[in-house]
């Protein structure tokens, strides 16, 4: 089995300039036949220029375009992963579950709540080491994000997509959440942790029961609380991305989200876990992190690529042939040349 990745994705973009080059090439053929006929009849000029040829200029456009298309490919330098090793980490498993309710959207920490939240699991991303992490999503119901896994550029990838849309039902189910985190992890006897990133307001099912079957697994619950207790507006975010106003009840009256630090405290209680209120400071995710990092090292076996070949040159080496192909063609017939008709021009 081999792995297919590119080093640099970020080429891609440039793909997006081939449309807006088709649509120019397009305009400009149709512009030049406008042009010819305001002279009289197109095919009787096009008869007394035999030399001109539109279907080369065509061949010319398509041969430059797959090169163009070719370049950027080679230049994200795409590679193959060859070599399949065993490597041998020592490390914890968690697993980060994070409310996406559209409570978490409060301005109490700024910029929002879930953006403070996302921006704390990234800066943690870049501190791990051995450690394998997974994400849970959760509002109304609870979803698997990324499963428990060691590619922290993948975790980072997932981390930045994660949203109030990500999960379509509201609420804040965060029993829902734990028992999905729990069935995330495998049988391996490494020592593992949840970490549950929510203001814990309007919560649903019964979440102690839930926090005490994780620690009967040998699972920790921590928690860290997003907001602060006198609560906040929720702002309303179109599809756009623009403020419409604040939530309101249907009084309407500005409903006023407050985080709910007793549950929390509770969860974090019958977890075996710790609870740290987040500020505009620092979420605490760091505070529980290196709490969790004093938890003993499990030696565990992960499967990775680790030797990556290099492909690009199997991208540039046709690119420039096509380049030197178009730059031999000539938009007019060599007179030498005239009996030769490949590119289906008409003979006088």
């Amino acid at each position: 089995m081999q792995v297919l990745k590119f080093a640099n994705p970020d080429f891609f973009w440039l793909l997006l300039i081939l449309p807006l080059f088709i649509i120019i090439f397009i305009w400009m053929m149709y512009w030049k036949k406008n042009a010819i006929n305001r002279f009289g009849d197109f095919h009787l000029i096009r008869s007394l220029m035999p030399d001109v040829s539109g279907n080369r200029l065509k061949v010319k456009f398509m041969l430059a375009m797959v090169a163009l298309a070719l370049l950027i490919i080679g230049l994200a330098n795409p590679q193959i992963g060859s070599k399949l090793e065993k490597v041998e980490r020592k490390g914890i498993d968690l697993v980060i579950a994070i409310d996406v309710s559209e409570s978490m959207l409060a301005e109490d920490i700024k910029p929002n709540r879930l953006q403070r939240a996302r921006q704390a699991i990234s800066r943690l991303v870049d501190e791990l080491g051995n450690d394998r992490i997974g994400i849970v999503v959760f509002a109304g119901r609870a979803y698997t994000q990324l499963p428990v896994t060691t590619d922290y550029a993948a975790v980072r990838m997932f981390v930045s997509t994660i949203s109030t849309e990500s999960v379509p039902v509201q609420g804040t189910a965060i029993a829902e959440a734990i028992n999905l985190s729990v069935d995330m992890f495998d049988e391996s006897e490494t020592e593992k942790a949840i970490i549950v990133i929510s203001d814990g307001e309007d919560h649903e099912g019964d979440v102690i029961e839930a926090a005490k079957n994780a620690v009967a697994k040998n699972i920790s619950i921590y928690t860290i609380g997003m907001g602060l207790p006198e609560g906040a507006p929720i702002p309303v975010i179109d599809r756009f991305g623009n403020q419409q106003g604040f939530k309101k009840d249907r009084s309407g009256n500005t409903v006023i989200s407050r985080l709910d630090e007793n549950m929390l405290e509770e969860i974090s209680s019958a977890g075996n876990g710790k609870y740290v209120r987040a500020n505009n400071t620092q979420v605490g995710l760091r505070i529980i992190f290196d709490e969790i990092s004093q938890l003993e090292k499990t030696e565990f076996e992960s499967r990775m690529f680790t030797d990556y070949e290099d492909r690009f040159q199997y991208f540039l080496a046709p690119a420039l042939l096509l380049i030197i192909l178009e730059f031999l063609i000539f938009e007019r017939r060599s007179r030498r040349f005239r009996k030769v008709n490949i590119f289906g021009e008409n003979k006088l």
